[in-house]
């Protein structure tokens, strides 16, 4: 009985309801016509006219339907759109798959396997703007393989860093990590990591398999011989299950071999990332960036197969990506990358922290800076751009001379250095290729200065002038870097233990200007 008057109540309220709104369908809002074939006027802002013209060419519609045509057009354009995004967005893991591999074929493929470069990168290497100013010690880490990983690293390091697979921060070490400068054993745990932990190291926990270390020494009386000893008599890398039987270290000589550690701007680039998604745990990116990469066809667990319509659409995205990817390199649009105003001078991580957050993250990850970071540079770290008085490494990117022109390698310029160089290790300046991003080749090993390593002509108030051009000029050839007519380049101005004057930019370089 109780059901039956509650079914009662139900049907009586539902048909008030009904009775309600058809009354209200049916009555116009004062002074306005229904629209045709509805009961109300219906805001045109919500309704998809029959044809739209659109800068994919014009749209059909069958009352708000898109014609077969136009949605495959829509589709074609969707894929486009996110190839495009997949490429701008994967750059950090493209580039660290690219590192990996460039370490393999020179035969380091275990994490005791290290590249050294004994007499400093010279331009051979393909090498996303490498310094020639330290002696680089690196290796490929495999937690998957090795589980967690010790990395003992020598006393009096310079600095040193630990990335993921997507580029990301794990550790630092050396002189801005927690062993400052005194070395010491860190340990790399693998993504879920749930076992014991010892005691006696310093411990990082990584999202991804495959981690990147790189360790830079320092330049004693301008040579390297003491940094390469340091890391080959004290660098250990092994897995933490072999402590007390570890591998011996295998070093190899990077210095003066032509080898390629850039990701591709072509279709290959999304083949090096697909290598990137099935290595690694599903979870070390977030579920949108997931989401993005299978958009395309990049799944885990799934080969990655595009049809021919697919791979012709890919082809041209990462064209296009590969297009904005350099206009956001050296044509930038954002004012806060300046370093000072009036200036041609950019700081590497674009308006942004070094994750990559806007305005303390009010404004979110800024992911053209991001863009910006990963397609020229390498070794994320908050000592690149946090303020460490007299630890870590700062920077200053140039693209262009005073009058905003792209440097041309068949001009002349000049730089002009003011004396004082708030660095206490060590300052350079070096000139990379606007094609690779790597040290520019010409007839010197090394396309820079360094005020440790050059004997360089200093004006009588401490200040230095560089000059950069085809032919050196009389009498300044110890000051000079060679360019290539027809080739562009630009400038890293490195300042390795930065003091007070950098960072509240009492202290200046000049612009790069060019001379007759």
């Amino acid at each position: 009985m109780k059901a039956t008057r509650k079914h009662n109540l139900i049907a009586t309220t539902l048909a008030a309801a009904l009775a309600v709104t058809s009354a209200y369908a049916q009555t116009p809002a004062p002074g306005e016509s229904p629209t045709p074939g509805f009961n109300n006027k219906i805001p045109e802002s919500i309704l998809t006219p029959d044809t739209v013209p659109t800068s994919i060419g014009t749209l059909n519609f069958v009352d708000g339907v898109p014609t077969a045509d136009s949605a495959r057009r829509v589709y074609d354009n969707l894929d486009s759109l996110r190839g495009v995004e997949v490429f701008l967005n994967f750059i950090p893991a493209a580039s660290l798959e690219s590192m990996r591999a460039g370490a393999a074929s020179l035969g380091a493929t275990q994490s005791n396997q290290a590249i050294i470069f004994d007499q400093l990168m010279d331009s051979n290497p393909l090498f996303l703007t490498g310094n020639t100013d330290t002696v680089y010690c690196m290796a490929m880490l495999d937690l998957q393989v090795d589980g967690p990983t010790v990395v003992e690293i020598p006393p009096g390091s310079g600095p040193g860093t630990v990335n993921d697979a997507f580029f990301r921060f794990v550790v630092d070490m050396g002189a801005p990590g927690p062993d400052k400068g005194k070395g010491g054993k860190y340990l790399i745990l693998p993504p879920g990591y749930k076992g014991a932990v010892p005691s006696g190291y310093f411990v990082a926990h990584s999202r991804s398999y495959v981690n990147w270390l790189i360790l830079r020494g320092f330049l004693v009386d301008g040579k390297p011989d003491q940094a390469s000893r340091m890391f080959r008599e004290g660098l250990k890398v092994y897995p933490l299950a072999k402590a007390h039987d570890r591998p011996p270290m295998q070093f190899i000589n990077g210095s003066r071999k032509p080898f390629n550690t850039i990701h591709a701007n072509t279709f290959e680039f999304y083949k090096e990332v697909d290598h990137v998604i099935q290595k690694e745990p599903v979870d070390f990116i977030d579920p949108e960036l997931r989401g993005l990469a299978a958009s395309i066809g990049i799944k885990k667990g799934q080969a990655f197969a595009p049809d021919e319509r697919m791979t012709k659409i890919l082809t041209d995205a990462v064209a296009v990506g590969n297009g904005t990817a350099r206009a956001i390199s050296f044509r930038s649009r954002e004012p806060r990358n300046a370093l000072y105003p009036n200036s041609q001078w950019q700081n590497l991580f674009g308006a942004a922290d070094y994750q990559f957050l806007d305005s303390e993250g009010t404004a979110g990850r800024n992911l053209d800076a991001r863009t910006l970071f990963y397609y020229g540079y390498t070794v994320n770290t908050p000592a690149m751009i946090l303020k460490i008085v007299g630890k870590g490494s700062q920077y200053g990117v140039i693209f262009a001379d005073t009058d905003g022109n792209p440097f041309d390698g068949g001009r002349n310029y000049q730089l002009h250095i003011p004396p004082d160089v708030p660095a206490k290790d060590f300052w350079s300046v070096v000139l990379y290729d606007t094609q690779t991003r790597s040290e520019l080749q010409t007839s010197q090993p090394f396309p820079s200065r360094n005020n440790k390593r050059d004997k360089l002509i200093v004006n009588a108030d401490g200040s230095v002038d560089l000059y950069f051009g085809p032919n050196a000029p009389a009498g300044k050839e110890a000051n000079w870097v060679a360019t290539v007519p027809n080739k562009g380049w630009f400038a890293i101005l490195r300042l390795y233990g930065a003091l007070e004057p950098w960072f509240d930019k009492t202290w200046r370089p000049g612009e790069i200007e060019e001379v007759q």
